[in-house]
């Protein structure tokens, strides 16, 4: 990887788009420290300083923001509205024929749900935004703090802070696009592991500086990097099953007779299942702290619900990702279609009839894949909360099995583009 990275910079045209990539990474992280206005810059550090940490509640949005929204800054959403109208997009494909007409329609159609996803995306910021400073000023983003983070509560204060995070949502949007059309590598996904990597130096040190500090430490370090070899063996593994195309006479030529595979990862659906089943986990929670706080089914969701490391909150963590994984696969991979086109260019798997048996084959072969790969997955999400409730530590959100994925997934993407554009420009030369 390293050696990758010392060639591109070798070369002019690699090193531009590193450079600018580095530029617009290092932009992002500035805006995660510019106070959205209207907001007490010196009351929210001491308000993290008594609260130590914030509200596990938000700790996801937290993440994806790198920090940015218990600072309550214009970049405090983070890439979390891009992310969650990516995702309603996709699942809206299944019950709107025009959005999925428009996915088969190739770039116009795409572009056309990628107009569709920046529309959703300043709409969930608005109301993402009218909910964050909503909870800032009831207590919510920092338990038990004795000052107001929001001193001025008047209507002209909120529209100017909504409007702020809103302008910083869009403004994300663009860098990451920016960094998708001149840079290297998915912009959404490298500020994403941005935000996150930026949150690890601080929770490792909290975890060596806490009780038995060095020790903990050495622990969690060991277990991480055991995480990261089990992330990197299986996200590189895949199930290759065999295609033949069959020859044609196409005019006076002939096409076909070669031999292919259709590659089948075991984590297909990648880390959206660790996401909806924290989004979904959080839901009881946060109604909780606009209900009365008396009331017997709120201080049951305090207790079962809301601690990370409650038995009843594990189980329905694993059955919750366990479901997504098998929901969220059946919908970006359609073996119906898959055996359609095939059969259309003259494929078929040996053995295997073309038409129907093929689906009935791929789906098969998908469902037993998608098992393995959602115990994976599964257990990915909870080896790190188990081994922070073994230890008693409680810095667990910023260094989760979900952060981990994302960050050696795009990790091992981005270093592939790169060795891919090495390799082009390497061929170039050899042409010369």
């Amino acid at each position: 990887m390293l050696s990758a990275f010392v060639r591109a910079f070798r070369t002019p045209d690699l090193r531009r788009k590193l450079l600018f990539t580095i530029a617009i990474m290092a932009v992002f992280r500035l805006g995660s420290f510019l106070p959205t206005p209207g907001v007490s810059y010196p009351n929210v550090q001491t308000c993290i300083d008594e609260s130590a940490g914030g509200n596990d509640l938000l700790g996801l949005v937290n993440l994806f923001s790198g920090g940015a929204l218990l600072q309550l800054s214009v970049f405090a959403l983070g890439i979390m509205p891009y992310i969650t109208a990516s995702i309603i997009v996709q699942l809206l494909r299944v019950v709107i024929p025009r959005f999925e007409a428009l996915h088969k329609e190739g770039q116009s159609g795409t572009a056309k749900l990628t107009q569709y996803t920046r529309y959703l995306t300043i709409g969930l910021a608005i109301l993402q935004s009218t909910t964050v400073i909503t909870v800032a000023r009831n207590g919510g983003l920092f338990p038990g703090c004795t000052v107001d983070v929001i001193p001025d509560s008047g209507i002209a204060t909120t529209l100017l802070m909504v409007l702020t995070m809103t302008a910083g949502t869009g403004l994300i949007m663009w860098l990451g696009e920016l960094i998708s059309e001149r840079g290297i590598g998915n912009g959404m996904s490298l500020l994403i592991f941005t935000s996150i990597a930026a949150s690890f130096p601080t929770a490792l040190w909290s975890i060596a500086g806490g009780d038995g500090g060095i020790a903990k430490f050495l622990i969690v370090l060991a277990v991480i990097v055991v995480v990261i070899a089990l992330v990197v063996f299986v996200e590189q593994s895949q199930r290759r099953i065999p295609v033949q195309y069959a020859k044609r006479m196409v005019g006076r030529r002939m096409y076909g007779g070669s031999s292919t595979y259709i590659p089948i990862k075991i984590n297909m659906a990648g880390v959206i299942p660790i996401i909806f089943a924290s989004s979904l986990l959080a839901v009881p929670g946060l109604l909780a702290q606009f209900g009365d706080q008396t009331a017997g089914w709120v201080q049951w969701v305090a207790v079962h619900l809301v601690p990370a490391d409650a038995p009843l909150h594990l189980a329905i963590y694993v059955v919750l990702i366990i479901f997504f994984c098998y929901f969220y696969t059946a919908i970006t991979f359609n073996p119906d279609e898959v055996a359609d086109n095939m059969k259309k260019y003259g494929g078929f798997i040996p053995g295997i009839r073309a038409g129907r048996p093929t689906a009935e084959y791929l789906s098969y072969v998908i469902s037993r894949i998608t098992a393995a790969g959602s115990v994976y997955l599964a257990l990915v999400a909870l080896v790190m909360t188990i081994v922070f409730i073994l230890l008693d530590v409680t810095q667990a959100i910023p260094l989760g099995g979900a952060s981990i994925l994302i960050v050696v997934g795009v990790g091992l993407e981005t270093v592939k583009q790169i060795e891919s554009q090495l390799q082009q420009r390497h061929y170039e030369g050899f042409l010369r």
